[in-house]
């Protein structure tokens, strides 16, 4: 090889040197190169300065031979020492063929490469920056090089580009993002550390806002939160919390929006520390944007719902889901109905709306989200809302609500958050809601099944807004309409009565009245009392067992008239007689025993009033289902004479060991509190013979028992008339109580027989078909009667 000719302006015993295996020759010839390059400077010669940097770079630095390689690093390096603040003229031509090193497959030349660009980079300095990208690239590959001494080299370099982008103000972020945003995805655990101490120091750097950039990396930072590296964890952590803290500072230039449903992916991650952080952002984002998190509601839920059912195990996590679950929640405003939603309904119902609108409760929580909502955050800085961003996603809430409600493995805690967010829904937009009360309406009804009586009662609360919402009046009725065509459980309409009147206004929705003193319901309770009906029915040991607490807590939050006329009016047309009687004798006993049912048995005491008196009618028709409880009906509403001749007809019913146990239960009852007036009322002989008679008759219905026994001691205390008979001048100046003139009581005794020959009919048909299955398959069985 003729170097002269070659190589000029480098000597031969340069070339030489630089191509030798030993590093002391390579020096000294890096040293002959910095004082030639040094002339060429001083002599302005740039195309000199440029032609000995190609040599290096294109015969050396990219040579095949290993030794030449190393020569040509030393090389550039000396030509940039050589060129000193000029050395940035020619930056890429230096910095390219060292880069192209890193990839050697010979870990020594990787280290030199390194150490070649940590002398050009020193010199150069903030001239670097240009090539910002290039130089990361780089690096971010040594980072994880497996070589210890080239990650020792390149962290040497690392430390010299930070240090020279924090003294500068000329750091092009808009052109590294995106190269961050690609490495930040990286699984190497060196890499991983590599990108998280670099976005540590630019978010410390005062002249870069890396915060108006963190849709773009936020997503690559909770990846590496999950990392195997303890270390790697707790730097990740840092720097969130650090880009937290700046949130809290600058809310009004966070771009919230885009970065809601990043933080819904990782609020379900499997990763504690993941899930925690990400739901810990997801509270503080819904307190500081507010309204503006309304159209990610569906996302939010679907994250937020399942947290709420863990155990003590995540109950930091439990927590911060709960904070996310109520603020939501109180984001939620009348104004999302619609903005015409209360002049609608009062037109719809002429005035009936107004006193549902104005209710103290729904006035009181209205007044707490206006307050909630300040658009001023906690930390007093002014968020300005973009309305037109706060659209409430109200499908997709209701979508996730009725998935996590049909989940058979939902927690108890999610299952009453989702009937709490119904309910509340139901309350602040209700116009919107009753589109998907058909949809929701068998699902809520169901759920009465659950084990917990607390979803039960959350349940009630919504079903109960659901059946007296004033919106239903005005939905109810179409939505009945559209699903025609769907199964039994959502087509059930309200039954024509001749004792419901016809509304004055026939335009109007057919609503349940059973009288002027009572709320009118809307088209849906009428529906609700069906299905829960039916649902009784259908699962017997509901009844049994939550039956009577179902019932009560609706007296409760409805109207309890309500619920027993619309209930009696029901079983009047019930075809499963056995049912009709077991429903009748629980309702009785709600009716006798409840102290919810106080106000209703006061009405019924005293029967002077047309509506006390169609309510009797209304309960007594059902009532004949079940004898026993006709009598104690009887009994309430102080019917006695009535009530003796319900008793003689018993002579002609059939008497069963279920009956006699009824007639038991009566006499327990009339030794309790609940009938005290009438036990008073025998002091009374001469007014009361047939409360007497009446007593008397079910003595002697019981055999010979403890009820027998009981009743025949109370019968014992009755005083001798003549010993109560009183002096004309002693006589009590109060009228006696009159019988209703409204009430026809041979009518009732006629229709008692009428369902008790009903009754009968059924007995005797299902005896039939039992005695033909005895004599296909006889069986070795003896029947015992016992009391």
């Amino acid at each position: 090889m003729n170097t002269e000719k070659d190589f000029a302006p480098l000597t031969s015993n340069i070339v030489r040197a630089l191509n030798d295996k030993l590093y002391e020759k390579r020096k000294v010839a890096a040293l002959e190169i910095e004082k030639l390059v040094r002339e060429f400077v001083a002599q302005n010669n740039t195309g000199q300065i440029k032609h000995v940097i190609q040599i290096l770079s294109q015969e050396f630095a990219l040579s095949q031979h290993p030794h030449s390689r190393k020569g040509g690093l030393i090389g550039l390096a000396a030509c940039s020492i050589a060129l000193g603040k000029d050395s940035g003229l020619y930056l890429k031509e230096l910095i390219e063929p060292v880069l192209t090193c890193f990839n050697d497959a010979d870990s020594r030349l990787r280290y030199y490469a390194c150490e070649a660009l940590y002398n050009i980079v020193k010199v150069a300095r903030g001239s670097v920056l240009p090539h910002f990208n290039v130089l990361f690239n780089g690096l971010s590959k040594l980072a994880a090089d497996p070589d210890p001494n080239v990650k020792s080299g390149s962290e040497l370099l690392d430390r010299l580009l930070k240090d020279i982008v924090t003294e500068s103000s000329k750091f092009d972020l808009v052109a590294f993002v995106p190269l961050l945003r690609e490495r930040i995805y990286s699984n190497n655990q060196y890499a991983r550390q590599f990108i998280i101490s670099w976005i540590l120091v630019l978010e410390c750097v005062p002249d870069i806002n890396l915060l108006d950039y963190l849709p773009e990396i936020l997503d690559g930072l909770f990846q590496i939160l999950g990392d195997n590296s303890r270390e790697i964890r707790k730097m990740c952590e840092t720097v969130l919390v650090e880009f937290l803290k700046e949130i809290k500072k600058n809310p009004s230039s966070v771009k919230f929006a885009e970065m809601a449903n990043i933080l819904v992916i990782h609020c379900q991650a499997s990763d504690d520390l993941i899930q925690l952080t990400a739901m810990t952002w997801m509270r503080e984002f819904i307190q500081l944007a507010g309204r503006a998190m309304l159209p990610y509601s569906s996302g939010i839920l679907t994250a937020v719902l399942p947290c709420l059912s863990y155990d003590d195990r995540k109950k930091s996590i439990k927590e911060v889901a709960n904070v996310c679950n109520q603020t939501l929640m109180k984001l939620i405003m009348p104004e999302d109905d619609g903005d015409n939603i209360r002049q609608f309904m009062l037109q719809q119902l002429d005035g009936t709306a107004d006193e549902s609108f104005s209710n103290p409760k729904s006035s009181s929580d209205q007044s707490n989200t206006s307050q909630d909502l300040n658009t001023s955050n906690h930390t007093g800085e002014s968020v300005t809302i973009d309305h037109s961003q706060e659209a409430l996603n109200l499908d997709g809430i209701v979508l996730v609500l009725d998935r996590h409600l049909h989940d058979t493995v939902t927690g108890m805690m999610t299952r009453i958050a989702v009937l709490k967010w119904l309910y509340h829904l139901y309350i602040k937009t209700p116009r919107k809601m009753f589109r998907h009360t058909d949809s929701l309406f068998p699902m809520l009804l169901k759920t009465l099944s659950d084990e917990s009586d607390e979803v039960i009662l959350k349940d009630l609360e919504v079903l109960a807004e659901i059946a007296s919402c004033p919106a239903g009046q005005t939905e109810g009725q179409d939505s009945c309409e559209s699903n025609s065509t769907q199964n039994s459980q959502s087509e059930l309409n309200i039954p024509i009565s001749a004792s419901t009147p016809t509304p004055l206004n026939s335009s109007r929705p057919r609503t349940l009245e059973c009288s002027p003193s009572t709320p009118t319901m809307n088209s849906y309770f009428f529906k609700f009392m069906i299905n829960l009906l039916k649902q009784f029915n259908n699962e017997k040991r509901l009844l049994e067992i939550r039956g009577p607490f179902i019932i009560r807590q609706l007296c409760l939050l409805l109207n309890a008239e309500n619920i027993f006329h619309s209930m009696a009016e029901i079983l009047l047309r019930e075809e499963d007689l056995k049912f009709a009687s077991t429903m009748v004798q629980t309702l009785n006993s709600i009716l006798l025993t409840s102290t919810e049912l106080f106000q209703l048995r006061n009405q019924l005491k005293d029967l002077r009033t047309t509506e006390s008196c169609n309510l009797f009618c209304g309960l007594y028709r059902s009532w004949c289902h079940n004898p026993v409880a006709t009598v104690s009906l009887c009994f309430l509403t102080q019917n006695y004479k009535h009530a003796y001749d319900l008793i003689q007809k018993f002579g002609d019913l059939e008497v069963t060991i279920d009956f006699l146990t009824e007639v038991d239960k009566l006499v327990q009852l009339i030794e309790c509190p609940i009938f005290t007036y009438l036990r008073l009322q025998l002091l009374d002989v001469e007014n009361n013979p047939y409360l007497i008679k009446a007593l008397y008759g079910l003595l002697m219905l019981l055999p010979q028992s403890k009820a027998f026994q009981l009743l025949s001691h109370r019968l014992q205390c009755v005083p001798n008339p003549e010993l109560m008979r009183t002096t004309p001048s002693e006589k009590p100046t109060a009228p006696s109580r009159q019988v209703p003139l409204e009430i026809n009581y041979s009518e009732l005794l006629q229709h008692f027989e009428k369902v008790q020959n009903k009754h009968l009919e059924i007995r005797h048909q299902r005896a039939g078909r039992n005695d033909q299955q005895d004599r296909k398959h006889p069986r070795d069985t003896e029947t015992t009667y016992c009391v």
